[in-house]
């Protein structure tokens, strides 16, 4: 019940500042860009858009989140609160797996993608990873110049292979390497319950054990003394 409130919380703080406006404004480019492509390109293309945009959502705006939370005083009540640090994580990954999705779901329609079952598991897995990356990242910033310079380097480890990878075959070595695997749940090429899933499953995992700790690290640091 708790972590429905905390959801619906998340939800309520997008939609105040802006996200969803944002998302329909995007979300209407992004249709129009995918209609006027050759029939052959539509595919390719929107998956891209729904990897590097939709799915990877937390990255971009979770030091923005943060650090609204931080100078409205929301993390100092949370830490006083009965609420959880897996709560505080999983509201947040829902609330955006949750918009991720759905903008995902409609450029697959768009782009006349026939495993829309695979778009939608692999943009919420990617969603949540991206999430988590944002979460790790936000936690160890006090500014968003700050936020802008630690993910630069994220964005490109995370977005140039795969994205390559549609184009040019990558050496075996990316076989192993998660964000790949992720693109290709969302491109079709892999099945679920397959080996990509499997990676990028365990992925997500150690990624929640990370964030837990620099969630843990904040809310203990918070108004500059450690408790």
């Amino acid at each position: 019940m708790r972590l429905g409130r905390l959801i619906c919380g998340d939800i309520h703080f997008q939609w105040k500042y802006g996200f969803y406006f944002i998302y329909f404004i995007l979300t209407v480019l992004y249709v129009c860009g995918i209609a006027a492509l050759p029939e052959h390109w539509k595919t390719d293309i929107a998956s891209i858009m729904i990897y590097s945009d939709p799915a990877a959502m937390g990255l971009f705006f979770m030091g923005a989140i943060v650090l609204l939370e931080k100078s409205q005083k929301v993390l100092n009540a949370m830490v006083v609160s009965p609420v959880k640090i897996s709560e505080y994580i999983l509201s947040k990954t829902v609330a955006l797996i949750a918009i991720s999705t759905v903008i995902a779901l409609i450029l697959g329609v768009v782009s006349g993608s026939n495993h829309l079952l695979g778009i939608t598991v692999g943009t919420a897995l990617t969603s949540a990873i991206f999430t988590m990356l944002g979460i790790i990242a936000a936690t160890k910033i006090s500014n968003l110049n700050q936020f802008l310079i630690v993910i630069m380097p994220i964005e490109i480890v995370c977005f140039v292979p795969p994205i390559v990878g549609l184009f040019v075959k990558l050496p075996y070595l990316f076989r192993f390497f998660p964000f790949t695997a992720c693109m290709n749940l969302i491109t079709g090429k892999s099945v679920l319950l397959s080996f990509d899933m499997v990676l990028v499953i365990a992925t997500l995992i150690i990624l929640y054990i990370v964030a837990r700790h620099t969630v843990e690290h904040m809310w203990k640091s918070l108004g500059g003394v450690k408790l």
